[in-house]
């Protein structure tokens, strides 16, 4: 398996999928980090499915640990139960949203897509997204704007 061709293949997948589950951007970042690390650390891939496919499997189950480590930490801690009745209702509202979001994103068409995602989970520049596509910051920045005008629009359809 050719590792460096898997990572920028997948690098933004894997970075949504954890995002959807993680709804942190720092946390996704490590996470995925955490996931084409252990690809490569184990080499476990056998074919039987697709390379996105076993990505995700792994990037569920890291998701998962650290989630499990997080509920230990919080069982120890008496006053978290508070907090966490009092989000749950914004945490469920964040997650329809951003499931809204994503369904929206998978339809949308290039280069919007790739844009806003680069721009929101990639957390990249103008210039940078526009040295990416051989374009100006200008042209980035028109084309995120454009993007999320499509986003708001066909979220519309949603409410």
């Amino acid at each position: 398996m050719d590792f460096e061709k898997l990572y920028n293949t997948y690098y933004m997948k894997v970075y949504s999928y954890v995002m959807t589950i993680m709804k942190n951007v720092h946390l996704a970042e490590e996470i995925t980090q955490e996931v084409f690390f252990k690809a490569l650390k184990t080499d476990s891939f056998k074919g039987n499915s697709g390379e996105f496919t076993y990505l995700c499997a792994i990037a569920k189950n890291t998701c998962t640990d650290y989630l499990r480590k997080q509920s230990k930490i919080q069982e120890l801690d008496p006053n978290a139960h508070v907090c966490v009745k009092a989000d749950i209702e914004t945490k469920i509202e964040n997650a329809d949203m951003a499931l809204k979001i994503h369904q929206i994103l998978h339809n949308m068409e290039e280069p919007y897509k790739e844009v806003f995602q680069l721009r929101i989970f990639g957390e990249l520049s103008f210039i940078n997204i526009g040295n990416i596509f051989g374009k100006t910051e200008n042209w980035a920045r028109v084309t995120y704007h454009r993007a999320r005008l499509k986003i708001q629009e066909r979220m519309k359809d949603y409410e």
